[in-house]
C-alpha cells in the first residue's frame, strides 16, 4: 500500500495477516490471490463500515484515499462472495478476546448482565433469495449477547430472518452472566431448564401467561418504589405449566405500563430485578447505533458469504472504535462520562474534536496492553 491511516494501522495491529492465514488454514481455504487477499478484504469492509460507503463501486473509489489498494469493484465483489464468512466470524471473536476489558459494576449483583436480543435486516426478496422472510421481503438476523459491563458483544449468531429468537437464545446463554431477555425468549420449559442448570436470568413474560398459586415474598418497604408485586408462583396453564416455582416481579415503567419479569434470582431486591430488566435497553441502543453509524442496513452483496462478511466486519469496526474510545477518553476530560453511543452527538464542539484527535494520537504512539501481550503500535 502507498500510505497508511490511523484506522488501517489499528486493524492491522490487532488483526494481522498471520491471524487471517491461520484461520483460513483451519477452514481449509486456500487464498491464492496475491494482490487482493482475504486480509485486504477485511480492511476494505471495515473501512466501508467506518466511512458508510454505499456499494462495491463507490467503495473502490474511496479506498485509495484511505491507503487501500486500487482495485476494480468486481474484484471486491468476487472476493467477498468467495471468502467463507466463518473467517470474519472467527476474526470478530478473536478481536473481542483481545480488546475486551471488564469495567466497574454499577449494581450490587453476583454477576454481570448479558443482554440478549436480535436485529433483523430486510431487503427485497430478489436480493437475497436464500433468505426469504415474508411477503416481498428477504432478511437476515444477527442474534447478539451484549455485555452490559463492557458494552461489547460477547457472542453473535447469524441466521436468516425466519429463525425464531427463542432457540438461538439458548445458544447464547452463559453461566458467567445473568441473562436479560425480552418476551420473545419467554418459554416456560426454558425457565425450568435455566433454574436446574443454575443459569441466572431475568426475562419478561407475556401478559397472557397465567400466574398459578402465587405467594407474596416479604420485602422491605421502599419509598417511591415502582414495584407492585413480588411473588413466587407456577407459570402457565394446567396443559403447559412450569414444574418449578419461579419468582415474578411486577413493576411499572416510566409511562405507567405494567412489566412482568420472571427470574431465578432470589437474593436481590425486587427493585434491583427491575433495574436489571431496564438495562436491556442498552442492546436496543447498540443495534440503533451500528445501523445509523456503520452502514449495517446497506448490504453490498447478495451471497451468504458477502452479506455476513460485511456484517461481521461492521461489528469488528464497532469493537475497534469502542476499544480506541476507552483508551483515549482519559485524555479528553470533557467526554470521560459519555458512552461511545452518545459521543458522536457531543463532538460538534471544535475544541473537543481537537482534544479527541490528540488523544487518539497519544494512544497509537504508545504500546498497548492486549490479552496479556504488549503489542507496539506505530504511526
Amino acid at each position: 500500500m502507498k500510505k497508511s491511516t490511523t484506522f488501517t494501522n489499528l486493524v492491522q495491529t490487532l488483526l494481522n495477516e498471520e491471524d487471517v492465514k491461520r484461520i483460513l488454514e483451519d477452514l481449509d481455504y486456500k487464498d491464492t490471490a496475491t494482490k487482493f487477499t482475504a486480509h485486504q478484504l477485511l480492511l476494505f469492509f471495515t473501512h466501508s463500515a467506518l466511512g458508510e460507503w454505499e456499494s462495491y463501486r463507490s467503495a473502490v473509489g474511496k479506498a485509495v484515499t484511505c491507503g487501500l489498494r486500487n482495485i476494480d469493484y468486481s474484484t471486491f465483489s468476487t472476493k467477498a462472495s468467495n471468502v467463507p464468512y466463518e473467517l470474519f466470524k472467527q476474526l470478530f471473536h478473536l478481536l473481542l478476546s483481545r480488546c475486551n476489558r471488564a469495567t466497574r459494576r454499577h449494581l450490587r449483583i453476583p454477576k454481570d448482565l448479558l443482554l440478549v436480543d436480535s436485529t433483523t435486516i430486510t431487503v427485497g426478496k430478489s436480493r437475497l433469495p436464500w433468505a426469504l422472510f415474508h411477503g416481498q421481503r428477504a432478511g437476515i438476523k444477527l442474534h447478539v449477547a451484549l455485555s452490559a459491563a463492557t458494552e461489547q458483544p460477547a457472542q453473535v449468531i447469524e441466521t436468516i430472518g425466519k429463525v425464531h429468537d427463542g432457540p438461538i437464545g439458548e445458544k447464547l446463554a452463559d453461566k458467567n452472566y445473568i441473562l436479560v431477555q425480552d418476551r420473545a425468549y419467554g418459554k416456560i420449559k426454558r425457565f425450568d431448564q435455566y433454574a436446574r442448570e443454575q443459569q441466572y436470568f431475568v426475562t419478561r413474560i407475556k401478559e397472557n401467561v397465567m400466574l398459578v398459586k402465587p405467594h407474596s415474598l416479604k420485602r422491605q418497604s421502599i419509598e417511591d418504589s415502582n414495584i407492585t408485586k413480588d411473588i413466587t408462583c407456577y407459570l402457565g396453564t394446567p396443559q403447559s405449566q412450569s414444574e418449578l416455582r419461579h419468582r415474578v416481579v411486577i413493576f411499572q415503567d416510566n409511562n405507567q405500563n405494567e412489566i412482568r419479569v420472571v427470574t431465578n434470582l432470589m437474593h436481590v431486591s425486587a427493585e434491583q430485578i427491575a433495574d436489571m430488566y431496564k438495562a436491556r435497553w442498552g442492546i436496543e441502543v447498540f443495534f440503533r447505533w451500528i445501523k445509523q453509524n456503520l452502514n449495517v442496513p446497506v448490504l453490498f452483496g447478495t451471497t451468504k458469504n458477502a452479506v455476513f462478511n460485511q456484517l461481521f466486519a461492521a461489528l469488528m469496526t464497532y469493537v475497534l472504535l469502542k476499544w480506541l474510545y476507552n483508551h483515549s477518553k482519559p485524555y479528553v476530560i470533557a467526554c470521560k462520562s459519555i458512552p461511545l453511543i452518545r459521543f458522536k452527538e457531543q463532538i460538534e464542539d471544535d475544541q473537543l474534536q481537537v482534544e479527541w484527535i490528540l488523544a487518539i494520537a497519544r494512544v497509537l504512539k504508545k504500546s498497548v496492553y492486549l490479552s496479556n501481550l504488549i503489542i507496539p503500535i506505530s504511526g
